[in-house]
């Protein structure tokens, strides 16, 4: 038999494999969550999400050290609100010295190369659980906007480098935009989470931060997870609005989605690899089912394959870890 073209040429060892592989992970490409409590030397491990854990800020600070010496330089935090400071008008979230500003403050503080990125959305500060101001039984689009604008001023003004809106109210990204130019905040950006789906993989999520909505789905706001060209719709409407970044959530079952949008605009692109999806493998793994160190790299792999620039995932100090 005499073959013109043998493709398993280029597959014969792990280095010719290195050599002409298309798509290449680094710890650089990773964005650390990370959920913040209040108190001191607090590490709780998060019962949904096996190995990963809600700190305190002093805490939070040894993980941020950790991630930049693995060569994780961003980080995005999320704070757990006390139950007694939660409203129906994200009061709290625009707290100088809420938990969110002062966690800001302590790691810029302490590592200043560190790219900050915060959450902005009222579901941790609600009563009601919901990413927006409620008014009977409906989440309230213009009011709600108003108060992320705020809560995005208040995030720049305690040093974040970028605020990440993830409501998807409509008309955010413009007023939050508007907002940081007429503060003088020039230099912040927005990563926008432009396609968030009404997704069911959020569950462990919604434990860590006692946030799961208190009435209803958020399905009048998040996207159906059965259409494909409102992403690129949405996602374009944010970059128009000022959105420096563009994110789609989740990412393993849409990576479809992120292909799409990658092909579609010319900005950064970030994909969330989110709780659900690290809890699978993690209870996959638990039972024997998989490996998990392989599971860890081939799906965030995946992801990036798909068109990712940039993924946030809990995964991300241990895929540092496997790759050094």
């Amino acid at each position: 038999m005499h073959l013109i073209r043998r493709n398993r040429i280029l597959r014969q060892s792990p280095a010719i494999r290195a050599m002409v592989a298309e798509t290449i992970l680094r710890p650089a490409d990773f964005i650390a969550p990370l959920f913040i409590t209040e108190g001191t030397g607090v590490r709780e491990e998060i019962s949904s999400m096996q190995g990963y854990y809600r700190m305190s800020i002093d805490n939070t600070l040894h993980e941020v050290k950790e991630l930049w010496s693995l060569g994780i330089k961003s980080v995005l935090l999320f704070i757990k609100c006390n139950d007694e400071l939660k409203d129906n008008k994200g009061t709290e979230a625009l707290n100088p010295n809420g938990l969110m500003q002062r966690s800001i403050r302590a790691i810029k503080s302490a590592y200043p190369d560190v790219v900050v990125m915060t959450d902005v959305a009222l579901d941790p500060f609600s009563t009601f659980g919901h990413d927006g101001i409620v008014e009977g039984n409906e989440i309230v689009n213009d009011p709600t906007v108003e108060v992320l604008a705020q809560m995005s001023v208040s995030h720049a003004q305690a040093g974040a480098d970028i605020v990440a809106p993830s409501d998807m109210m409509d008309g955010r990204i413009l007023a939050i935009r508007e907002a940081l130019e007429a503060n003088g905040h020039t230099k912040t950006g927005i990563m926008a989470y432009s396609a968030k789906y009404a997704s069911c993989f959020y569950g462990p999520f919604r434990d860590a931060l006692d946030s799961a909505p208190g009435f209803g789905d958020k399905k009048t706001y998040q996207m159906d997870y059965a259409n494909r060209v409102e992403a690129i719709k949405e996602t374009l409407m944010d970059i128009e609005e000022g959105a420096d970044i563009v994110m789609v959530k989740p990412a393993m079952a849409y990576l479809d989605i992120i292909r799409e949008v990658r092909n579609s605009v010319d900005v950064p692109v970030s994909a969330y690899h989110v709780s659900g999806e690290y809890a699978m493998i993690k209870a996959a793994a638990k039972m024997g089912w998989l490996d998990e160190n392989k599971a860890i790299i081939e799906s965030l792999t995946s992801i990036k394959r798909a068109g990712a620039d940039l993924i946030a995932t809990y995964f991300a100090k241990d895929a540092a870890k496997l790759m050094a």
